[in-house]
């Protein structure tokens, strides 16, 4: 018997692009991410996936995001192998999944209400693995998670939604309240946050973006335990570069003109931190 389908309504549909993004690139000839488990929730989901218009760039931009921070994942997990892993503004990632942890892994995916309740009818439980309903900004849900181990945090594609004092309370408690750790994140630089932020008020979406970050030192003078390790500029991945580029002069005006301007290498970056 099939899985009983899981209705998404309309208002709730700015959960599903990243996903089927994911599974639009598990259906590829060659995979980037090979998310099976995007693929298999979306194949359970009642909703007309297309009305999000996903697809071209899209389903290379996204599975390659999430695959640096599942890279990552990984490595501090090899090291750490009975970590805390805080998996902040999880949506309907499926990363627990993919990165598949031993048992000794507390794993927690703390969204909002909304996210969680269809991760709930979606996503089976696994030991050491809990969902948590909460805005990640009000830090009392983090009375509950024991600081007595090594913590990573991923929070792709979060960020830029907090408030700099937000993101500066949030990262401040996470440092004081475990030993050590590693603190993952992507974020916009100042031209994109502007460009991004119209294009959200055109479309009345209600969001907002917030902090652009230059060069990720900043975050350090904001939460002093805090050292950049990393900061990749996302748009210049060698791997995936090649896959966007689909005409002779989109080659030609990437490398004599975009590649070279500092603005578009800081335009959307990943950032590492250990504490």
């Amino acid at each position: 018997m099939d899985a009983e389908k899981v209705h998404v309504p309309e208002e709730r549909k700015s959960y599903l692009s990243t996903i089927y993004g994911k599974a639009l690139d598990a259906r590829a000839e060659h995979p980037i991410l090979g998310d099976t488990y995007a693929e298999e929730a979306v194949s359970r989901i009642d909703f007309d996936f297309d009305k999000l218009a996903v697809g071209g760039d899209a389903a290379i931009t996204l599975p390659f995001r999430a695959k640096l921070f599942d890279d990552w994942t990984r490595e501090f997990l090899d090291a750490h192998p009975d970590a805390t892993v805080l998996h902040l503004g999880c949506g309907l990632d499926t990363r627990v999944f993919r990165i598949d942890p031993p048992a000794t892994v507390r794993w927690y995916d703390v969204d909002l209400a909304d996210a969680i309740d269809l991760r709930r009818q979606l996503y089976p439980d696994r030991p050491g693995y809990e969902m948590i309903a909460t805005s990640v900004a009000d830090l009392k849900w983090l009375d509950a998670i024991p600081g007595d181990k090594p913590v990573l945090v991923v929070a792709e594609g979060l960020v830029q939604y907090l408030t700099v004092e937000d993101r500066d309370a949030l990262f401040m408690r996470i440092t004081e309240q475990f030993p050590s750790g590693e603190i993952t994140f992507d974020a916009y630089g100042r031209a994109t946050t502007a460009v991004l932020s119209f294009a959200l008020r055109l479309a009345r979406t209600g969001l907002r973006l917030y902090g652009p970050i230059k060069d990720g030192h900043e975050i350090e003078e904001h939460v002093p335990r805090l050292r950049l390790v990393s900061a990749v500029s996302f748009l210049t991945l060698p791997e995936m570069v090649p896959l966007l580029i689909h005409s002779k002069a989109q080659g030609w005006i990437y490398r004599r003109v975009l590649e070279h301007w500092e603005w578009y290498r800081r335009s959307m970056q990943h950032f590492r931190y250990e504490f």
